[in-house]
């Protein structure tokens, strides 16, 4: 019977976070080596349970929080996995997310405690359950969505020069851009300021610092274009 919910079978819900940082070293993802068993010690998405009051990005808000410390993070919602032995445990069912952020801005003292740490997409180890699986999709999302929408600013330092953005989109695009090509058509969405200040690091000469135009970088992403990198 369709309102026969007494007798209707039950499983958990869990959100699992794909959370992604860039540093000068390239893109990298943060893990949790597990406390708790089954697969005590082994490494781990971040995530947990849907509560009963919570909407799923509510949840995955509150977890991102919970392990960082930051709050109004750039994250998407992913897919389900429901395979019926893919927790050994319970009837779990996960949805995942996946999230940018600045490493720089991340609470390392709330990492430390939960004995997270950041690893190299390329380094990664090999994780539990069908975790691999959900890097891989989220891998795959973030590809394509930086390959025609301008997302990703959130993975860089305020004030960064075109050198670093550059290398932000050819690590997360994982092949090597045109640096006339992207330059040209980064500055053709207008969401850039160019300051006065320059990067003395960098060169002889520096390079220009600059910042995102957070309304204009708004307007661009629920606008229909394709940036085409």
């Amino acid at each position: 019977m369709l309102n026969s919910y007494s007798s209707a079978d039950k499983a958990l819900l869990a959100v699992d976070c794909i959370i992604f940082g860039f540093d000068n070293q390239g893109l990298k993802i943060l893990l949790i080596k597990r406390d708790f068993e089954p697969e005590k010690g082994k490494w781990s998405l971040i995530g947990g349970f849907l509560k009963r009051d919570e909407v799923l990005d509510n949840a995955a808000t509150r977890i991102l929080n919970t392990y960082t410390g930051l709050n109004d993070i750039y994250m998407e919602q992913l897919y389900a996995y429901s395979e019926i032995d893919r927790d050994p445990v319970e009837r779990t069912i996960s949805v995942s997310y996946y999230a940018l952020i600045n490493i720089e801005n991340h609470n390392a003292e709330l990492i430390k405690n939960y004995h997270a740490q950041w690893f190299s997409i390329t380094d990664a180890p090999n994780l539990i359950f069908d975790h691999n699986e959900m890097v891989e999709h989220a891998i795959r999302r973030l590809r394509y969505r930086t390959s025609i929408k301008p997302i990703g600013f959130e993975l860089l330092p305020e004030k960064f020069t075109m050198r670093q953005l550059l290398e932000l989109y050819e690590a997360i695009l994982s092949k090597e851009l045109d640096k006339r090509n992207f330059i040209s058509k980064i500055n053709s969405l207008e969401i850039l300021n160019k300051l006065d200040e320059k990067d003395m690091g960098s060169s002889r000469k520096g390079s220009y610092l600059y910042t995102f135009n957070k309304e204009k970088y708004e307007e661009k992403l629920l606008n229909d274009f394709v940036l085409n990198l």
